[in-house]
């Protein structure tokens, strides 16, 4: 296998890269990233997300409805996204989850939209893309019970149910996802000095349920803090990551390129 970096959650279709994507994604190639997953927040941007993966070949996609967005979602958004699923491009549901940091959806709409995304995942069989955000007590219940009632119907999906993107909690937390088969999300600020919990996360963490992601163009790493994230960045996650672990940047990125092949089936 053949090392490379991967950026398993990027906002590509965001204003931030209307000037210059072409260039992002050259500084991306240049430094190593051959995949990036770009999840969808409601159905526009996942459509957007289908279109840039179809344009590009290193390009995919996740569609979904993220919590911030739950209020988007009508009669028609199962059918929609269940369309955009079967696309060859897209691998995975999301960015799907429960925010309870920002007041933008009522907690238990955003639980409705949540469960219905996970049955729709267990239906086309494709992966989750979680966003938790001082919601985990409440969101960690449902997870558990989807993965549980996966391996319970035998379905392979259980093996590979997802990823708590971005991961913002401690390793006890990690520890119960880690159970259940799910990888753990690490993105820029694990590159910062005083991100203790998260270099404690990365340090109890096993390599081989670490994916590496930058959600760009926010969470932006040492040295470039106060400027656009982008996918070339997950070099710098990776060192850290490295530092962290006491390896070298060589095995960092063949286990978590390794990590991301067998959560999202990246084709060769």
């Amino acid at each position: 296998m053949t090392a490379a970096l991967t950026d398993t959650h990027c906002h590509l279709y965001f204003q931030d890269y209307s000037d210059d994507l072409d260039e992002v994604l050259d500084r991306a190639w240049d430094q190593g990233v051959k995949r990036i997953l770009i999840p969808g927040i409601d159905l526009e941007t996942s459509r957007q997300a289908v279109e840039l993966a179809e344009k590009h070949p290193g390009l995919f996609a996740a569609v979904g409805i993220h919590p911030n967005d739950a209020l988007s979602w009508k009669d028609n958004t199962e059918d929609e996204l269940r369309k955009l699923a079967a696309h060859p491009k897209v691998l995975a549901i999301g960015e799907i989850g429960l925010d309870f940091y920002r007041d933008r959806t009522p907690k238990t709409w955003q639980i409705t939209v949540f469960r219905l995304q996970l049955a729709l995942a267990a239906e086309v069989g494709l992966p989750v893309v979680i966003h938790s955000r001082q919601a985990i007590e409440e969101l960690w219940p449902f997870l558990q019970i989807w993965q549980e009632q996966l391996a319970e119907s035998n379905l392979p999906l259980s093996l590979r149910p997802g990823v708590l993107h971005s991961f913002d909690e401690n390793f006890v937390w990690a520890r119960k996802a880690i159970d259940k088969n799910f990888f753990i999300g690490i993105s820029g600020p694990v590159t910062l000095r005083k991100a203790v919990v998260k270099h404690e996360l990365v340090q109890h963490t096993p390599l081989t349920s670490l994916l590496i992601e930058t959600d760009s163009p926010f969470l932006t790493p040492h040295p470039f803090r106060g400027r656009r994230n982008e996918p070339a960045h997950t070099t710098y996650i990776a060192d850290r990551i490295a530092d962290l672990k006491q390896t070298t940047h060589q095995t960092v990125l063949e286990q978590t390129y390794a990590n991301a092949v067998s959560l999202f089936s990246w084709p060769p």
